[in-house]
């Protein structure tokens, strides 16, 4: 590698206490201490040297005086002519500069572009769903990341593969937000999917968090494997509205029955405005006081887990009809 480029190249630095660097650019690790190397200048006192930084911190270039002052707790020269930033943090980001001059009278510049980061905890999917259906849009589930710095990204993984987003089958709502005090990152991502018919029917769905920084792995959440359920045909399923027409007066009940011809017995799936419902409610839709209002219902069932004569919509909606015949 040419003397240019390994100049260049950013270095990782894990632990610095006593490393000597040079001309280069440096991503240390907050709240750990970082060590800066004056070169050029004399190991013992005297020593004509001076170190500036510009950075977070500062508005200008600021000059370090070697005898000390208020900026020891932030950063100080130490007797060997090394900068020694004792816990290096967000704010330490910028710019730091030494020259020196050595006892023959040759004068050395040293260079730092100083970025810092932080990993945060191994990423997780909340609210995961426990089955899919196919040819609607369902919710996996949101991936979430919290403090890591910088931000990062991240990304789905269906069957080991990255997922693409394309806004049809595959649809990612993403959040960040950075903690005002600590600065920290929290990444939010929302996984929506439209399964296709006749597709897998156990997919596994992952999620994986990776930091904006060369050489750092990419920290991956455990995996979650679902059902995809395939709908009747909708000629085959029958929806039942009570009363008639689903107009009823604020405050008022409408009851929907799902009925669908199948063997064995079924597993009902309620899609309202396009999306499946989760609401564990038997009171469809709920009426503003301001007056009625609609809303667009639809019932699927699996091809092979239906029959005909009344269901009960996984506890959410039992019909009238299905407490009188039990009664």
């Amino acid at each position: 590698m040419a003397a240019g480029a390994a100049a260049g190249a950013w270095v990782l630095v894990l632990s610095l206490w006593g490393a000597v660097v040079g001309d280069q650019n440096i991503t240390a690790r907050i709240g750990k201490p970082l060590v800066l190397n004056c070169k050029g200048a004399p190991k013992k006192p005297p020593q004509q040297l001076e170190w500036k930084l510009n950075t977070g911190r500062t508005e200008a270039w600021k000059v370090l005086s070697p005898q000390g002052g208020p900026w020891d707790s932030v950063a100080r020269v130490l007797p060997n002519g090394s900068l020694l930033l004792p816990a290096v943090g967000i704010q330490d980001e910028g710019t730091f500069r030494c020259q020196a001059m050595s006892r023959n009278g040759k004068e050395t510049k040293s260079n730092y572009r100083v970025r810092v980061y932080q990993i945060p905890g191994k990423p997780e999917i909340v609210d995961p769903a426990s089955e899919l259906m196919a040819g609607v849009p369902n919710k996996v589930g949101t991936c979430v990341s919290n403090g890591g710095y910088p931000a990062g990204t991240l990304s789905w993984h269906l069957d080991g593969k990255t997922l693409i987003p394309d806004g049809k089958g595959v649809s990612v709502k993403e959040e960040t937000k950075r903690h005002p005090e600590t600065g920290l990152f929290t990444l939010r991502s929302e996984l929506m999917v439209t399964p296709a018919r006749g597709g897998a029917p156990h997919p596994t769905f992952s999620c994986s968090f990776s930091p904006g920084l060369p050489q750092r792995r990419a920290l991956h959440t455990a995996p979650i494997q679902l059902r995809v359920w395939e709908p009747v045909p909708q000629e085959e399923v029958l929806l039942v509205v009570e009363p008639e027409g689903g107009a009823v007066a604020p405050g008022g009940t409408v009851t929907l029955t799902c009925e669908a011809p199948a063997k064995p017995p079924p597993q009902i799936h309620w899609i309202k405005d396009g999306l499946r419902t989760r609401e564990p409610t038997v009171v469809w839709p709920p009426i503003p006081a301001m007056g009625p209002r609609r809303a667009m219902l639809s019932a699927s069932a699996s091809s092979k887990q239906a029959r005909r004569g009344q269901l009960q919509v996984r506890g959410w909606i039992k019909s009238e009809r299905s407490r009188r015949t039990s009664a």
